[in-house]
Order: structure tokens, then sequence, then C-alpha cells
């Protein structure tokens, strides 16, 4: 593979990173976090190397704990799909699990931004996420659930002002094993400053979670009393999830775009969503309707010349994502 010039991968990179700012949660509990008493102390050198070192202390029993969840979730899936269980291996997981969690924790202490965070594991993330979607893209399912397990426990042992602290820099993990962000970098790297892929995706990226959030909020007051594995689409942990499932759409799309092709979506995203979105009770309908959501967002946020880029694709996804494909399996 040809080096990527430093310089687009860190133009796109930070694009991406800014999307994280203090809280990835509602203004009303951000308002909570700068009213609270004790926040000057949570928020100091001393404050944060102390949380910092409570979840690394926690960190073995919450990987276990995890990786335990994980199975319970997804054991079935294996058997039902048929992948190797030579690609699925729990202690090599764990272990990348912990060193990863570890940076991410090392660099809450040391109050490194996760803006800064997500420019510096960029890479180092991406390695994780290829050297598990070699063999078998569904792979990186086993090791998303369990990132994304370990990180539930460890917040929740926190107190709210610290857990509304830490979830950017664990959103940042999130988004770096579910997403082919280095992927998208490095095709960003072929396409000369002048071209209207790379254009169009160099405005979408900066505002992907907004759209996210209002897809998300817009699906969700269409179903009010939908209930996912985890809960209603309104609870704080679903909307989460939710929110960084559409990011992840945005981001194929993106990489889709920049590659010319469908082939990351036929190869990772489509077999990996019809592998974890029956089990946590994700309908196909809710898809497409959060699909329509994306391309009603994109019309009103992006230019025309930018829209008319990703349609194509988005018109594809549609269609592969369809109830008709999934009744006819």
């Amino acid at each position: 593979m040809a080096k990527v010039p430093p310089a687009k991968v860190s133009s796109l990179a930070a694009l991406w990173a800014k999307n994280y700012i203090i809280s990835v949660t509602t203004r009303d509990e951000a308002e909570r976090l700068r009213k609270s008493a004790d926040l000057a102390e949570i928020t100091s050198q001393e404050g944060r190397a102390r949380t910092a070192q409570h979840l690394q202390h926690n960190l073995k029993l919450a990987s276990a704990q995890a990786w335990s969840l994980t199975e319970k979730l997804l054991s079935e899936e294996v058997r039902r799909h048929g992948i190797d269980l030579n690609v699925i291996n729990p202690w090599q997981i764990a272990a990348d699990s912990h060193a990863l969690f570890q940076k991410a924790l090392d660099a809450y202490g040391d109050r490194v931004t996760p803006r800064r965070l997500s420019v510096i594991v960029g890479s180092e993330f991406g390695r994780v996420r290829q050297k598990y979607t070699a063999d078998d893209p569904r792979a990186i399912g086993f090791v998303s659930m369990q990132f994304h397990y370990t990180g539930q426990t460890l917040l929740d042992s926190l107190s709210s002002a610290e857990r509304l602290l830490l979830e950017p820099y664990f959103k940042v993990m999130d988004d770096h094993l579910y997403m082919p962000l280095r992927a998208a970098y490095e095709a960003a790297a072929n396409h000369p400053s002048t071209s209207p892929a790379l254009r169009a995706v160099q405005n979408l990226l900066p505002i992907s979670t907004r759209v996210a959030q209002e897809v998300c909020k817009q699906v969700s007051r269409l179903h009010p009393s939908y209930e996912t594995y985890s809960g209603s689409l309104s609870a704080p942990q679903v909307r989460t999830s939710s929110i960084r499932d559409v990011e992840m759409f945005q981001v194929y799309l993106c990489l889709c775009v920049l590659e010319d092709s469908l082939q990351s979506v036929q190869n990772e995203l489509f077999p990996l969503c019809a592998m974890l979105y029956p089990r946590l009770q994700v309908s196909w309908r809710l898809v497409q309707e959060m699909l329509q959501a994306i391309g009603w967002e994109m019309h009103d946020r992006l230019t025309p010349h930018d829209v008319a880029v990703f349609l194509p694709y988005l018109g594809a996804l549609t269609e592969m994502f369809s109830n008709e494909v999934f009744q006819s399996a």
C-alpha cells in the first residue's frame, strides 16, 4: 500500500475530531456537570489522575465481565452464521482491549483532550481494526461489543460528573473500532484537493454527530414504545449507541464515495449488521427509516453538489438494508 501523505490524513482526522466536545450527552446533563459542587476537584490534575487510577484498578474485572456479556449476546450467531472460531480469540481480544483502554485512561489522567486523543490513537486503533477484519469482518463485532461492555462497566462505577467527563474518551474508542476511519483517511489521500468526492466528505464529517443526533431523535419520536435488547430508543445507553451507529453509516458512505465502490459495505458493514442487529432487536424497518432520515439531514445541511455525490451510495444502502432483502433470505 502506498504511503499516505501525512497532511491529508491529519486534515481528515482533525475534521472527524471536531465531533468531540466536553460531553456527548444532552445540554441538561452538561449543565448539571458545570453546576456540580465537586467539579473543580474532579477536573483538577489530581482528580483526573485519581479517576484514571480507579478505572485502571477495575479494568481487568470489567474486561472479564464484558467478555461474558459479549459471549452471551453473540455465541449463537457464531453457529448461525458459520463463523470460524479461529478468528475469535477471547484472550487476544481481551489483551487488545486492555491495552487500548489503558491508553485512553492515561490520556484522561494526563489531561489530553478527546479531540487530541482521536488524532493520536487513530493509527493504532486502525491497525487493531484491520487485524480483526482481515480474515472475517464479522470478528470486529465481537471486539466492538467487548469494548462497548467494558466501557459501560467502567462508567457505571463513576459518579455522574466523572462519567460525563469520561464518556467522550470512550466514544473515541468506540468510533475508531466501529468505523473504517483509517480506511477513509487512506482513500482520501488518493484524491486531489479539488475532488468533489473529497470536498463532500470534508463537509459531512464535522457535522456527522449533529446529523446522527437529529436522525436518532426523529426515529425515536416515530417509535416511542420500541424496545431494543438494551432498552427503549430514548434510554441514554441506547441513544448513545444509536448515535454511534448512525455516524458509522455516514463514515461508510464517505468511504464508498472516496473509493467509488460499495465493497466496504458489502464486505464489512452489511455482514456485521446482519449478525448484530437481530440480536440487538433492531428491526430493518428502523434501519430504513434511519437511512431516509440521513438523506433528509444531508439535504438540509449540505450543498446540492455535495448531496449529489452521496445519493447513489445512499440509495444503494437503502436497497441493501430493505425488508425485502431480509424477508427473502
